[in-house]
């Protein structure tokens, strides 16, 4: 981080905060697999218990 009077300047990665774009892709491809595994199991149930 550099100072120039009244304004700061800092670098790319001071501003990210230290996590990666990978780690919020793991997050989001683990997040829509469990998604659609429980919607999965909703409807399975569903279909298996109404009378037909």
């Amino acid at each position: 981080m550099e100072r120039h009077g009244e304004e700061t300047h800092i670098t790319t990665e001071e501003a990210r905060g230290g996590t990666g774009l990978n780690v919020m892709r793991w997050v989001l491809l683990i997040s829509l697999i469990l998604a659609i595994g429980a919607l999965t199991m909703i409807w399975v149930t569903g279909a298996l218990t109404t009378p037909q």
